[in-house]
């Protein structure tokens, strides 16, 4: 078990973001699911809690009610190695509702924001070029979902086309 770990309040949707969650990312899967008893709050049978894991990381799902909803001021953010596997992540959690945002950020179905970055992003925003590096950011300021090549491109000058 790891010492931090993070709970994420659904109103009534916990099972169904866990499962959707571990469909997507590889070494993943639900660990347990607790369900409320006769002594509330929740209805009897109803699932309360459900642990799952996702890439090794422990997050636990609670329907806790309407009282709270997501907001940007937390993401989750999915490092990516490749074009490819920042394409697979964006359009597997913007699916089904989920909204497109600025700067490689989206919310999923269920409300909660994500970064999808890939790492060649940090790697042209600090690059040894302060120019080759303030054309990426303003590349980057452009984009919904992040494309590496026009990040690259922006980076070496040849940008805007």
């Amino acid at each position: 078990m790891q010492k931090i770990s993070t709970c994420l309040w659904f109103d009534d949707q916990a099972e169904d973001a866990a499962n959707f969650y571990t469909s997507i990312f590889k070494n993943s899967g639900i660990q347990d699911i607790s369900r409320y008893g006769d002594t509330g709050p929740g209805e009897p049978g109803r699932v309360m809690t459900v642990q799952f894991q996702l890439e090794g990381r422990e997050f636990t799902a609670l329907n806790g009610g309407p009282a709270f909803t997501f907001n940007e001021s937390v993401s989750m953010v999915v490092d990516c190695s490749s074009q490819d596997e920042v394409d697979a992540y964006w359009d597997a959690l913007t699916a089904d509702g989920g909204q497109e945002s600025q700067c490689g950020w989206l919310k999923d179905k269920f409300g909660l924001s994500w970064q999808i970055i890939p790492n060649a992003l940090p790697e042209l925003l600090n690059g040894p070029d302060p120019e080759g590096a303030r054309r990426a950011m303003e590349a980057m300021l452009q984009m919904r979902k992040i494309d590496i090549a026009t990040l690259q491109k922006a980076y070496d000058g040849d940008w805007p086309a």
